[in-house]
């Protein structure tokens, strides 16, 4: 397993947008491995191309089949065939949703900081963010119930958009949180878009609790956005599901989806499933643990080598939480002088919403001996940052 991960992969002039850097630059932002994918990915992928026609494609059985299996096995969670929707992509279901269910000026609440896309999805559809900030507390986020409620209760709010587990910080809402917020939203009247393309990447020993999963309140008013493309790294192959249990909302995304000429796939996108949910679960296995590994080895650095810096709590996604608000409230600038001195290149906390300042984000999705370039090139930004 760890000759597997600790392969290195050269992706650089490959068209990669997480690799196109300078060459001393060290990409460690975007939400994308840099594992080889799993066989079974490989193999379905060969027999495919093997075949030298690619015309219109038909959705084989097993593309349903796969969804209702894994998250049957994985969470105890029966996926009914007919209330699955294919869509090219979560980004594409989120959009087309906050279309087809609210009008422009409507508000459309998300917990921050989170997912920064989540943002163009409302903002460039001119409806309006409104923002309920999680709270922080020694590394763990929780939500503002108070805070959370008295902002869905207004009546130009028609929809949450909800991150499970949640991106950046990496919480895994657990079934008590997701039952209540379901309980609240159906008070509201609001429309629960649940993005769970990260429930997959969880610690050893700990899983997701999926949205619908969890009782008939929440099946009822939600629309659960799934997909193997971040857990298993294939983003470059647009495949996604929608799952929609209640028949009114189900019928009315299957219409804006196909009125967005989303719910087409191409030769690969319907074979996916199968080589990921079914075949590569081993894989993913092996990936969690490897990755947290590598987790555990970034906490005892910054621990023993730079403890100006704390980490959030962690137990969803491979992406970390660095708190560096002991050495500088202004996020943007210590990642920018970073980049530029060490070539060490994250996200900043800022782009996630105001909630996110003073924080990074860290892809460890790569080898040890990457993640080791990395820890060193920042130990050396912090040594040699003034704010």
């Amino acid at each position: 397993m760890e000759k597997r991960f600790d392969k290195i992969i050269d992706r650089r002039n490959t068209n990669s947008y997480k690799w196109d850097v300078k060459e001393n630059e060290l990409p460690m932002f975007v939400a994308d491995m840099d594992f080889e994918v799993a066989p079974s990915i490989t193999k379905t992928l060969s027999e495919r191309i093997s075949h030298p026609i690619f015309g219109y494609s038909t959705m084989p059985d097993s593309w349903h089949e796969s969804y209702h299996f894994f998250f049957k096995e994985r969470y105890g969670w029966e996926i009914e065939k007919d209330n699955l929707l294919f869509s090219l992509g979560i980004i594409p279901t989120i959009s087309t949703s906050v279309r087809a269910f609210t009008d422009e000026g409507d508000e459309i609440i998300v917990f921050t900081p989170v997912y920064h896309v989540f943002f163009h999805s409302i903002e460039n559809n001119k409806r309006k963010v409104i923002k309920s900030p999680l709270k922080y507390e020694n590394g763990h986020y929780s939500i503002d119930w108070v805070d959370f409620e008295n902002k869905i209760s207004s009546p130009k709010c028609k929809m949450l958009i909800l991150c499970n587990p949640h991106n950046p910080c990496g919480r895994i809402w657990n079934k008590d949180e997701l039952e209540r917020i379901g309980n609240l939203c159906k008070k509201h009247n609001i429309l629960v878009i649940s993005d769970e393309v990260h429930g997959p990447i969880t610690r050893p020993g700990k899983e997701y609790v999926p949205f619908a999963s969890v009782n008939d309140t929440n099946k009822e008013i939600s629309i659960i956005a799934l997909a193997p493309t971040k857990a298993w790294n294939i983003a470059g192959i647009q495949t996604s599901a929608a799952y929609a249990y209640n028949k009114e909302i189900r019928n009315k995304l299957e219409f804006a989806l196909n009125a967005d000429e989303v719910m087409e796939g191409n030769v690969f996108s319907y074979l996916i499933p199968k080589a990921c949910f079914i075949d590569g679960i081993e894989w993913l296995d092996e990936m969690r643990e490897y990755v947290y590994s590598n987790i555990e080895t970034v906490k005892k650095y910054i621990e023993e080598n730079i403890p100006s810096l704390s980490v959030s709590e962690i137990d969803a996604t491979y992406l970390m939480w660095i708190d560096i608000s002991k050495i500088s409230k202004n996020d943007e600038d210590f990642c920018s002088f970073m980049r530029e001195t060490t070539g060490l290149y994250v996200s900043k906390g800022s782009t996630f919403g105001e909630e996110g300042k003073g924080f990074f984000r860290l892809n460890v999705a790569c080898q040890r001996s990457v993640l080791l370039d990395g820890l060193n090139r920042l130990k050396k930004a912090v040594d040699n940052y003034k704010e």
